[in-house]
């Protein structure tokens, strides 16, 4: 099988020539763009299976990069790479349509283990009965089991645990759960605070302790389903 293939967007030469170096290392194939234009330019020819964009380039910002991507209907991974205290330009570009960030510095070995989550699962279509640990999800007639008993959910909870289970894995903003989940217009972030409390108080072992819903702060949630996301039940 062909390697995939990953583009990595930065202006700093000495984390582009690292990044390229160790994801060559893991066996990925690489190519690489030093500034916003070109980075656009080689994902519209390339179409490659993941990105790694700086939000900050020169050029054409990571925003702009991931706004035309997604206009243009290309839907492969983009993981943001991101200054500390960068969290309404994290936001921002999550709602634009990235995946997920990691912020700078980080180690190469989250970012690897991230990078290849992301590829998994973007490999894989979800099928109809799931199973996530202890928990089994017949998407096609909407019910959940915990260890072979039903756990009775309200629409919007089975809304949002279904929502997170196709985008599990990925950093999601409070506004993209609204967007997905809720028709009203009368709501606010609040909501989903609220519904993500009693989701969890139903589908986590420990709801003190989640496993499944994380929290990202000043950002939203991240659903981490345990090995490599969702199952075929």
């Amino acid at each position: 099988m062909t390697p995939e293939l990953i583009l990595v967007v930065e202006d700093d030469a000495s984390i582009l020539f690292g990044l390229t170096d160790n994801l060559r290392r893991a066996g990925y194939r690489v190519h690489s763009a030093g500034d916003g234009r070109q980075g656009l330019e080689q994902a519209r020819t390339l179409r490659p299976d993941l990105i790694l964009l700086d939000l900050l380039l020169p050029g054409l910002s990571g925003h702009e990069i991931c706004r035309r991507l997604r206009a243009d209907g290309l839907e492969m991974p983009v993981v943001m790479l991101t200054a500390l205290g960068e969290e309404a330009q994290v936001v921002r570009g999550l709602n634009l349509g990235a995946d997920d960030y990691v912020t700078k510095p980080f180690g190469i070995g989250e970012l690897l283990a991230r990078v290849a989550a992301l590829l998994r699962r973007h490999r894989r279509a979800l099928p109809d009965l799931v199973r996530i640990g202890s928990l089994e999800i017949d998407r096609g007639a909407r019910r959940v089991r915990r260890g072979g008993v039903e756990i009775e959910l309200t629409p919007k909870e089975y809304g949002l645990l279904e929502f997170f289970t196709r985008k599990a894995g990925r950093a999601l903003t409070r506004e993209q759960i609204l967007e997905a989940v809720w028709s009203e217009a009368a709501v606010t972030d609040r909501s989903v605070d609220r519904a993500v409390t009693t989701l969890r108080a139903k589908v986590e072992e420990n709801p003190n302790r989640p496993r499944l819903i994380q929290t990202v702060p000043q950002v939203g949630y991240r659903f981490e389903a345990p090995g490599d996301g969702p199952q075929a039940a």
